[in-house]
């Protein structure tokens, strides 16, 4: 009988949960008193929602344009409007609003540090290879985009 793997989901909310969930057992663990109080609670709220806004502005513009918002998968357009004219990177900026807001919520200061990890993480995972493939699809296009737009 053979026994079949199933391949860890390689997408940037899996990580996102992760690191989420170790910025909270950190922050809780090491100094968890201060985010107690209901001003980071409501901060952490703002954050996830802004967050969340985020991502779906972006998902709206990727459905509009008609190209995959899947991390590794060839682009089709290349989307300089809405949230991409701001920043290269809307939905996993609006991921890391989420994880820093939920870190707030959940979680103590030093979950912040964790927290932090999340956009250097993504950049190394993702983000570098998606620009590589944006050159690549759209040569002088993407690379005077990424030259003129800021990556967070």
């Amino acid at each position: 009988m053979s026994v079949t793997r199933r391949k860890f989901p390689d997408l940037p909310p899996i990580w996102a949960l992760a690191v989420m969930l170790a910025a909270i057992i950190i922050g809780r663990l090491v100094w968890p008193g201060p985010f107690e109080r209901r001003a980071y609670h409501a901060l952490g709220v703002l954050l996830m929602l802004g967050g969340f806004g985020l991502i779906l502005w972006a998902a709206i513009w990727f459905r509009r344009k008609r190209t995959s918002i899947l991390p590794g998968e060839q682009p089709k357009t290349l989307i300089v409007e809405g949230p991409f004219r701001i920043n290269r990177n809307p939905v996993y900026t609006g991921i890391a609003f989420a994880v820093i807001g939920g870190t707030f919520i959940w979680g103590g200061p030093a979950g912040l540090i964790v927290a932090a990890l999340y956009p250097l993480l993504v950049t190394r995972r993702f983000i570098l290879r998606e620009e590589a493939a944006l050159r690549a699809a759209f040569d002088e296009k993407a690379e005077s985009y990424i030259a003129r737009t800021r990556r967070w």
